[in-house]
């Protein structure tokens, strides 16, 4: 059960996608929130949190 909450934790914690473009990017939700951080791809700021269920 350990190696599962190891993997979620990998792909869902602190993950944003650009609302723009899509990318993905693992960062603080702070510095989102500061507005810091920037899309590599596109180099916009909005980001949203990725979805745990499909």
């Amino acid at each position: 059960m350990a190696k599962i909450l190891v993997t979620q934790n990998r792909l869902f914690k602190n993950v944003f996608l650009c609302k723009n473009c899509g990318a993905r990017v693992q960062v603080n939700p702070k510095k989102i929130l500061e507005g810091k951080v920037q899309c590599r791809r596109c180099k916009k700021k909005s980001f949203r949190a990725i979805k745990k269920d499909k």
